[in-house]
């Protein structure tokens, strides 16, 4: 976590909401010099901040109405930062809290150095990576109209559909409404049909308006992302907006954290007391990150034995998630170098497709001794090789 630490003169906390917003400016000292509510309005704030303009820095909460404040802050050239609402937790732990309290103790965060920071995305982009967002709601609410189509069919114990309901001239194949017997389920089956050919047709639209209008400022990253078996123009897209800027990240074990693709830890005295921070971190990012290890493992005939190996140790469900995880690891490497995805160096250390391959067994006059691979002995820990 990264928690801003610069100097300033005077230091203003913003309690944000949609119509209002609640000020209070601190000096070096720590002396509140301003602190009342006023319009959420452009001029009312400027006008507020006016007499402590120089060396002033501005901070909100991560909320859904921060974008025109850090855009007037930006025009204005006064120094925003855009305080991790989830890690603010000063925020709401008094036993006491409203609008002027909040204020306070966001300012007196930034003062002390102690404000967690979070990445104010810049304007001209975060336009197109909200629409991914929005196409990204529409794709999860499709997929919820065919799990319930699917249960509907099981509530009935009817046999299984055996197509993908995500196609349309699947749907229409199958006939799907006409397999109820009762009125009433065929009309709940029709709507759920109608909502997906209507979902269906807003995604078509905004994946079409993406594809033709969408310029990225980094094409090479762009296609260094298209580089990945099975990864199409739309989560290359969704990828490179929200990563945006792989520099922001310290490291590999940042980035991976902020993907939500490796698991948090709490140690005490030595003893493990518990994960957490689940909801911290980009789910977009989580998402789009497991889409790519499914298209890999359909595209990659190696990504299909790793992944029923792993399967076979910890279920499909972990599986697909250290996949995820070692995919998210090389896209780090791949953007941070400048480099395309690199099979080899993706799968180095894996078991190719010839030691994978069962063992044979030969039988020679007086002896039934095994011939085992060099695979199978490490399975068994053991590198010794058997021979007759």
């Amino acid at each position: 976590m990264r928690f801003y630490n610069q100097a300033h003169r005077f230091y203003c906390g913003v309690d944000l909401h949609a119509r209002s917003m609640y000020l209070c400016i601190l000096d070096q000292a720590g002396a509140i010099v301003l602190h009342h509510e006023v319009p959420a309005e452009a001029a009312a704030f400027l006008e507020a901040i006016a007499p402590y303009r120089d060396g002033l820095v501005v901070c909100c909460e991560c909320l859904f109405c921060w974008y025109w404040l850090a855009d007037l802050c930006q025009a204005q050239n006064i120094p925003f930062v855009l305080g991790h609402a989830l890690y603010m937790k000063a925020i709401s732990g008094g036993k006491a809290k409203d609008d002027k309290i909040d204020s306070r103790k966001i300012a007196q965060l930034l003062r002390g150095g102690n404000l967690p920071q979070a990445y104010a995305y810049p304007k001209g982009l975060r336009e197109t990576r909200d629409l991914l967002r929005r196409r990204m709601y529409l794709v999860h609410k499709r997929a919820e109209v065919i799990a319930h189509l699917v249960n509907t069919n099981s509530q009935y114990n009817l046999p299984v559909f055996g197509k993908k309901l995500i196609y349309a001239r699947n749907r229409q194949a199958l006939k799907i409404a006409e397999r109820f017997a009762d009125a009433s389920v065929r009309q709940n089956a029709e709507l759920d049909l109608r909502l997906l050919d209507c979902l269906d047709e807003l995604i078509g639209d905004v994946e079409l308006y993406l594809e033709r209008t969408v310029k990225v400022d980094d094409a090479d990253a762009f296609y260094r992302l298209r580089s990945i078996p099975g990864v199409g123009k739309i989560l290359a897209l969704v990828l490179f907006y929200e990563i945006h800027a792989i520099g922001r990240f310290g490291g590999e074990g940042e980035f991976l954290s902020y993907a939500r693709l490796i698991r948090p830890q709490k140690t005490s005295a030595g003893k493990v007391t518990g994960g957490g921070g689940a909801k911290i971190g980009n789910a977009h990012l989580k998402w789009a990150f497991s889409e790519a290890a499914c298209l890999l493992a359909r595209e990659s005939a190696q990504a299909k034995r790793f992944l029923a190996r792993k399967e076979k140790q910890h279920g499909k469900p972990k599986a697909l998630g250290i996949l995820a995880a070692r995919l998210g690891r090389a896209v780090y490497h791949m953007l941070r170098q400048k480099k395309a995805f690199d099979a080899k160096r993706f799968w180095n250390g894996e078991p190719h497709e010839a030691e994978t391959r069962p063992a044979a067994k030969v039988e020679k006059a007086g002896t039934s001794d095994k011939v085992v691979t060099k695979a199978r002995c490490r399975a068994k820990g053991s590198r010794r090789v058997l021979e007759a």
